[in-house]
């Protein structure tokens, strides 16, 4: 029995705006994927925490407030820690492109710029998560 692709959403650090987090998570629903969002200030320990417990295929981490450089690469240390290597790890928000390329050769699978179109974001998380069925 296939069972939808599970995505966790979440906010990372002191970043307090949430809307686009919220419309993702909805967009992803819409497209038929389970989601569980966070909430609001969430430290990479109790990111990978939650994706382990909820058994997610993905996780998007919403990031506004500048600190990239400091959460993938705590995020990326946890999953190896944890071996949820293979949970695909997306990401949007305002990043810089040389940032944007250090990030994907450090790991992270995909990053999102503002106003990429939420069918885009989700057909990416469909055709990319590794599922073991």
């Amino acid at each position: 029995m296939n069972r939808p692709i599970r995505v966790l959403i979440a906010k990372v650090g002191l970043d307090g705006h949430d809307r686009g987090a919220k419309v993702i998570a909805s967009a992803l629903k819409d497209a038929g994927m389970e989601v569980i969002y966070t909430g609001l200030r969430q430290t990479p320990e109790m990111v990978v925490q939650t994706a382990l417990q909820e058994d997610v295929d993905a996780i998007g981490v919403s990031i506004l407030s500048g600190a990239h450089m400091t959460v993938f690469p705590a995020i990326i240390e946890r999953m190896k820690e944890y071996g949820l290597t293979d949970i695909l790890l997306t990401g949007g928000g305002i990043i810089p492109e040389d940032d944007r390329k250090t990030l994907l050769a450090m790991g992270v699978n995909e990053l999102f710029t503002p106003g990429t179109p939420t069918q885009e974001i989700a057909k990416y998380i469909r055709e990319n998560v590794q599922r073991a069925e």
